[in-house]
């Protein structure tokens, strides 16, 4: 458990906090060197293909030996300045797969929007109704109220609901 938990943090902050600090270096130099730039989007893509990727497959490879030492690995090499393997990975298969499927996924996405748009918008209609319904009822309960403490003389003061 503890091997698992000290795996887990050198991901973190090997695969994520170092290359985003550094990231953050290159982006703040007076003069941003386009080879650094296109390196960095590189490594998030890969990074944020292999985090969707692994969340899909946890289940399924989780559980092998070594699997957290791997992936740390794994991250080391993309990024690593001797190996810099994000751009060979990138520019070898993520790129290539991508490219090839590029209108299909744009249109996969502009169908999900306008499905989200749509559902959005009907449920924000459903929420409206549904809060000028309650405010109705609500309105409709303190205004007899009202009146019935009117009506019976009330007690106390003028306009006091008991």
């Amino acid at each position: 458990m503890a091997v698992l938990l000290i795996t887990r943090l050198l991901t973190l902050v090997l695969g994520y906090a170092y290359p985003a600090y550094d990231c953050y270096k290159t982006l703040e130099l007076n003069k941003p060197q386009i080879d650094q730039l296109r390196f960095w989007c590189q490594y998030w893509i890969l990074l944020a293909f292999l985090t969707t990727l692994e969340t899909i497959t946890d289940f399924t490879v989780s559980w092998l030996p070594m699997y957290g030492e791997a992936k740390l690995a794994l991250v080391l090499y993309l990024w690593y300045p001797k190996t810099r393997g994000a751009k060979h990975v990138y520019e070898s298969y993520l790129q290539p797969v991508l490219a090839r499927h590029e209108a299909d996924i744009d249109r996969g996405l502009l169908q999900l929007r306008a499905s989200a748009k749509d559902a959005t918008a009907s449920h924000l209609q459903a929420a409206v109704s549904l809060g000028r319904a309650c405010f109705a009822e609500v309105a409709g309960r303190v205004s007899s109220q009202l009146q019935a403490a009117r009506s019976s003389g009330g007690g106390g003061r003028a306009g006091q609901v008991q």
